[in-house]
């Protein structure tokens, strides 16, 4: 989904990865990072849905694969066509988690995109897409969140490490008080429920976990002007660790299996009511001050009408 705002022609921040080390963290209420994102991966493991018995390979024929007994799935991207996959179930809100690693060197003009979303003209989306640079600069995290089929809610991230050297995790918490990305743990963005303001928020419609590889080159890299580079195609992406254990599924009755449990919902998935801590706020805070290349929210030029009323 191309957003619908000029991508930035040069870096706003660093032009290289940032270094995930002591001395530059000291600072950060991140100094024990490295040690959490330990846990959090162990953790996934133990959980890690199937990729035959949870996904369907959409499109690209064998461009899609499913490997290591359904552990590990892989999507790839030629100049003939890209490739995609989408979950069996259908979520009504939920704490997901992927393990993404994403296309090695030269990936300009590629994008990884990965999102829940509806379907239909008032569509509900909640997106990561990664967008692809030439080797040795940052890929760029872009997120946007649409409800009743708007959008224009872009935030921009470079990220604190070299995203295609490792898997990491990428997760979506959505309950009906906010909607928090995270990335290994780490929360990066939070989308509330603001409804009291007149602004949509997505609580009615159940998403599937959608994602995809495809060419992107006429704005995913620098607003276009660098494009896909095939001689080093097929590019890849791999996902494993897969979890959305926490998460309402809805039954093709219309029946979502939250609602089953007693004595309620909310009890037995402490996720429903979660918000973030202080100590994730100060985490959230760190890395939007540090990390974050565009926000809507601070976009003068683009509403000159004023900002959405969630920005104020």
């Amino acid at each position: 989904m191309p957003p619908k705002f000029p991508i930035l022609s040069t870096p706003q921040k660093k032009s290289h990865f940032p270094i995930n080390s002591p001395s530059s963290m000291a600072s950060s209420p991140s100094s024990l990072l490295g040690f959490v994102i330990c846990m959090f991966c162990s953790v996934m493991a133990a959980f890690a849905g199937n990729f035959y018995e949870e996904f369907d390979l959409t499109w690209g024929n064998d461009r899609a694969k499913v490997l290591d007994k359904g552990h590990l799935l892989t999507l790839s991207l030629d100049k003939a066509s890209g490739s995609g996959f989408k979950s069996k179930n259908e979520y009504l809100f939920g704490n997901i988690d992927m393990q993404l690693k994403l296309v090695p060197g030269n990936s300009a003009g590629t994008v990884t995109a990965y999102y829940l979303s509806s379907l239909g003209s008032t569509h509900d989306e909640i997106d990561f897409e990664f967008l692809g640079n030439l080797s040795g600069d940052p890929y760029i995290l872009h997120t946007n969140v649409f409800s009743q089929g708007k959008g224009n809610r872009e935030q921009q991230f470079y990220l604190w490490f070299d995203p295609t050297a490792d898997f990491h995790t990428y997760s979506i918490l959505w309950n009906p008080q906010n909607i928090l990305f995270s990335v290994d743990g780490t929360p990066i963005r939070v989308f509330k429920n603001l409804e009291a303001k007149g602004v949509p928020y997505p609580k009615n419609q159940p998403m599937r976990i959608y994602s995809s590889l495809w060419n992107a080159d006429d704005w995913a890299t620098r607003g276009g002007l660098i494009k896909t580079d095939w001689s080093q195609a097929p590019f890849t992406a791999s996902y494993r660790n897969y979890d959305a254990s926490n998460a309402c599924v809805l039954s093709s009755s219309g029946t979502s299996s939250c609602s089953s449990k007693s004595p309620s919902a909310i009890n037995n998935n402490p996720w429903m009511k979660h918000e973030l801590d202080s100590t994730s706020q100060a985490r959230l805070k760190w890395v939007q001050k540090n990390y974050m290349i565009y926000n809507y929210c601070t976009d003068i030029k683009r509403f000159p009408q004023g900002l959405p009323p969630e920005c104020a």
